[in-house]
């Protein structure tokens, strides 16, 4: 298996993505790497003796975070996260990787690998921890800003063939996020997406609130791109609080220093639940090629999983799993 990684995307590469690459292949004796980069950038970071499963495709521009994404992705045709697309879309390699810009990466997945059939938008998914010791997957979490009810209906189908095969939750339960559980609640597009649902082949529950994610009321969640974005990142920014104010408390006197010290472990296994770097890359799913893009301050630990969270992807199938369920659903359809 052959997966590129974009190595000069994110805050902390190339340095960073070679580490986790390293880790990666440790992990995966069946995983080969490609990073795609600045050569000389990436040798600083190798050791001398560079491993047989890790290969640098050299590029010479670099798409940076602050880059308008159509314009960067097609004047910067040597950038790092355009070649890896590239060469994802030649099949040269079985899925890509990038810790960039998620504007730019969605938009080189458009331009240069395409959508899938019965896909009118693709949609990034983010694994939301919970009290159940799982993750549920929410999508889309900012790909696309505004949504229809066929786009929602779409995301449910990609979301629950994704949560089944690459994440192992049988018969996964998906939920429309709303602001109450009642049918009729919700702004219109809840109310035109709850019956395309409800007929849908996919488990759907209803309705759920936000508050009740983090107790596993069901393994995928389905909104549009701004309210999936703001969730994400309340979320993201409570759980950031939390450890702040819980280091805060633990070291302000003697005693609870040695409080600290025995719920260390337990404080340690919590905070990896809660991690964004357990669980690695996000899969941006309806695109013809298996791309995950990875949280743009991603550590060695985090580019590692979201390599081995890509293997997985592919080594199960899931675009040709998700291809098949929309066909399904496109026959369906016409009949």
């Amino acid at each position: 298996m052959r997966i590129a990684i974009d190595a000069m995307g994110g805050d902390h590469a190339p340095k960073s993505v070679v580490e986790g690459a390293l880790l990666a292949i440790q992990s995966n004796p069946s995983l080969t790497v490609v990073l795609v980069g600045d050569e000389a950038a990436i040798r600083q970071h190798m050791p001398a003796t560079i491993p047989s499963r890790i290969e640098i495709q050299h590029t010479t521009e670099v798409i940076e975070a602050e880059d308008e994404p159509v314009r960067a992705v097609r004047r910067k045709k040597d950038s790092s996260m355009v070649v890896t697309m590239e060469l994802a879309k030649q099949r040269k390699v079985d899925a890509c990787i990038s810790a960039g810009n998620t504007g730019a990466l969605m938009t080189a997945g458009l331009l240069i690998a395409g959508r899938m059939k019965g896909i009118e938008r693709p949609a990034l998914a983010a694994f939301i921890p919970n009290v159940q010791g799982k993750a549920s997957l929410l999508l889309d979490v900012g790909a696309n800003v505004d949504a229809k009810p066929v786009h929602l209906l779409q995301y449910a189908i990609m979301g629950s063939v994704y949560a089944d095969k690459g994440m192992g939750i049988p018969e996964p339960k998906v939920g429309l996020l709303n602001v109450g559980t009642e049918e009729t609640k919700g702004n219109e597009l809840c109310k035109a997406t709850y019956p395309l649902l409800a007929l849908s082949k996919t488990r759907f529950i209803g309705n759920v609130e936000a508050r009740d994610i983090m107790q596993g009321s069901c393994d995928v969640v389905v909104c549009e791109g701004f309210a999936g974005n703001v969730l994400l990142k309340a979320i993201e920014g409570a759980a950031s609080t939390i450890f702040s104010l819980l280091k805060e408390e633990f070291t302000s006197s003697f005693l609870n220093k040695v409080g600290a010290f025995l719920l260390k472990p337990s404080l340690v296994r919590f905070k990896k639940r809660m991690d964004y770097a357990e669980y690695g890359g996000a899969p941006l799913l309806g695109l013809m090629v298996p791309v995950f893009k990875a949280h743009g301050s991603s550590s060695s630990l985090a580019i590692k999983n979201a390599f081995l969270a890509a293997a997985r992807y592919v080594e199960n199938d899931v675009n040709g799993l998700i291809q098949q369920e929309l066909d399904l659903h496109i026959q369906t359809e016409s009949e």
